[in-house]
């Protein structure tokens, strides 16, 4: 049988600071979608990095009295530590700074510069006579023209989404010193997007993956009329123009990030010793390429990206689906490391394992609408979700085969017309979830695994197996060798969004291999009859402290990293 195709990747990360629990839902999405794809046997490869380069990593540089390089050689170290522990699966996650990336950069922007799609143009750009420099991107801010929000960057507004350049800011102060900029002549090397007007239009409207907020910010743009977009910048840290006369230009962050996809496909083949395979994932039409990224960055991967493939005039696929979601908001506002509002990486591993982040950040995924994170919201999603429904059903039904059954999977009687349902149900909840994730609505896919442990609970509750067995023990049977079954299911389906804890299930099921090495479809494969298990233990705890003693158990996970750092 022909593998499928499947890319799939999250945004890059800035590495001027540790990311926030916001960041790591486009990461973790990520990391569902393509654990889903290898259960169901795809050929996948996912694939991101640490955005080392641009105005945030040496704004932060500035501020810290350090070169960018030392900065981005000791966060992605950390980022790379830290992503393991979260138990995300990538296949390469690089860098920026990587020789490979830095090379294919150059070469895709000279070739889409040899077709005649970017152009130069002698600009005004803001200049602080302060700190002699061009003031570019995150080096100005100042107040949005569009939405009056303040303080709007750059090169994007964090309010309205729009994408900003220096000069359209009003009330603009350097970010360094916070003089108020002259403005000064420059020449930059510009993309004619306009010229891609039309295919783009047609991508977006052809593409039913995408979803509607991706949809309607990429049409509304198209129709607001694309114009050129420069792609080099007055900074020092990045990656050298490679125009000519362009040698003391670098290329602007987020025109090399989205080309870091390819680039990454790439170095992941070469470490592999298959240099040409990552072409079957880049020119094959048939091939799925799937972007889990933030709002703020929609036109980057809706307009920009494909307009950077397209104008190669190479073939290359463009992306498949572009899931955005909203903001994961702390108190209502965006996190703040200086504000000390919300949550780190970092932070969240000191309090509870991954699996309670992972499930919790999707089972709440902010997909239609900015959501806000609370510790009660946190709380009831462990204890009721994970601990009492999902965590207590698998145990009750493993430990009652333990003393009841010699730890055997009872064999059972002609199933009855209310097993038979409850087995239906299973398959119709383990086919919705597939479905949900191949459409990207990973909040309701993760609810859902938690219903099917429900529906195992009531199933029990129901049929009263530890009442049963004294009058009818092949009845008895018969009920534990159902709800077997659904434990088995569960260790499948649950395996994207919880894999530590879903390798816990598969191992007490005394199951070969590894969870992550099986098959979706293994999910409804029965258990056999007299299939030995292995003692049960307790996957989930309970959360007992208040959202007053968690916000103190913050504060000294932040003591405790602070004084490691």
């Amino acid at each position: 049988m022909k593998l499928g195709k499947v890319l799939v990747a999250s945004a890059w990360p800035y590495v001027n600071y540790m990311p926030h629990l916001g960041t790591l839902v486009q990461v973790l999405s990520t990391d569902v979608a393509a654990r889903y794809y290898r259960l169901k046997g795809e050929d996948v490869v996912m694939v991101s990095g640490s955005d080392e380069h641009g105005t945030p990593t040496e704004v932060e540089a500035v501020k810290a009295g350090i070169s960018p390089k030392q900065l981005t050689d000791k966060n992605h170290a950390k980022i790379v530590e830290l992503f393991k522990k979260w138990g995300f699966s990538y296949d390469n996650y690089t860098r920026t700074e990587n020789p490979v990336h830095k090379e294919f950069v150059q070469k895709h922007l000279m070739r889409i510069y040899e077709n005649g799609y970017i152009f130069t143009k002698e600009t005004e750009m803001p200049y602080c006579e302060k700190c002699k420099r061009f003031l570019p991107d995150r080096f100005v801010e100042g107040k949005c023209p569009y939405c009056g929000y303040q303080p709007a960057r750059g090169d994007q507004c964090d309010s309205c989404g729009r994408l900003l350049e220096p000069t359209f800011l009003l009330e603009p102060y350097c970010v360094i010193c916070g003089s108020k900029p002259v403005i000064k002549k420059t020449k930059h090397w510009y993309l004619d997007l306009s010229q891609f007007a039309k295919e783009l239009e047609d991508y977006i409207k052809n593409n039913r993956q995408l979803p509607a907020n991706a949809r309607n910010f990429s049409l509304n743009w198209i129709k607001e009329g694309l114009k050129p977009r420069a792609i080099t910048r007055d900074v020092k840290w990045g990656i050298p123009a490679p125009f000519p006369e362009a040698e003391d230009k670098t290329i602007y962050v987020w025109v090399e990030a989205v080309l870091g996809y390819v680039s990454a496909t790439i170095e992941h083949f070469r470490n592999r010793g298959k240099p040409e395979k990552w072409k079957e994932f880049w020119f094959n039409k048939e091939a799925k390429t799937i972007f889990f990224v933030g709002k703020d960055n929609i036109p980057f991967h809706t307009i920009i990206f494909p307009a950077l493939l397209l104008a190669s005039k190479e073939g290359y696929v463009l992306p498949w689906n572009v899931s955005a979601t909203e903001f994961l908001q702390f108190k209502g506002e965006k996190a703040s490391k200086s504000l000390r509002r919300g949550i780190w990486i970092d932070e969240a591993l000191e309090l509870f394992p991954p699996d309670y982040w992972r499930y919790f950040l999707m089972a709440t995924r902010p997909e239609t609408k900015d959501t806000n994170f609370s510790w009660e919201l946190f709380i009831e999603k462990v204890n009721a979700d994970l601990n009492d429904s999902f965590g207590n059903f698998i145990h009750r039904t493993l430990t009652f085969i333990n003393t009841q059954f010699n730890s055997s999977i009872p064999k059972p009687e002609a199933l009855d017309e209310d097993d038979q349902k409850i087995l239906n149900t299973l398959k119709e909840k383990v086919e919705t979830i597939a479905q949900k994730i191949e459409e990207c609505r990973l909040q309701a896919a993760a609810n859902d695994v938690i219903s099917i442990s429900r529906l195992g609970n009531q199933y029990l509750n129901e049929k009263e197996p530890w009442k049963l067995i004294k009058e009818n023990r092949s009845k008895a049977a018969g009920i534990l060798y159902i709800t077997a079954q659904i434990v088995k299911a569960l260790a499948i389906v649950s395996a994207p969004f919880i894999p530590s804890t879903a390798e816990k299930i598969w191992k007490t099921l005394n199951m070969p291999g590894n969870v992550h090495e099986q098959r979706w479809d293994e999910a409804l494969k029965p258990l056999p009859p007299n299939h030995k298990i292995s003692k049960a233990k307790p996957l989930f705890q309970k959360i007992e402290e208040s959202e007053e003693e968690l916000d103190k158990m913050l504060e000294k996970a932040r003591e405790k990293l602070a004084k490691n750092a």
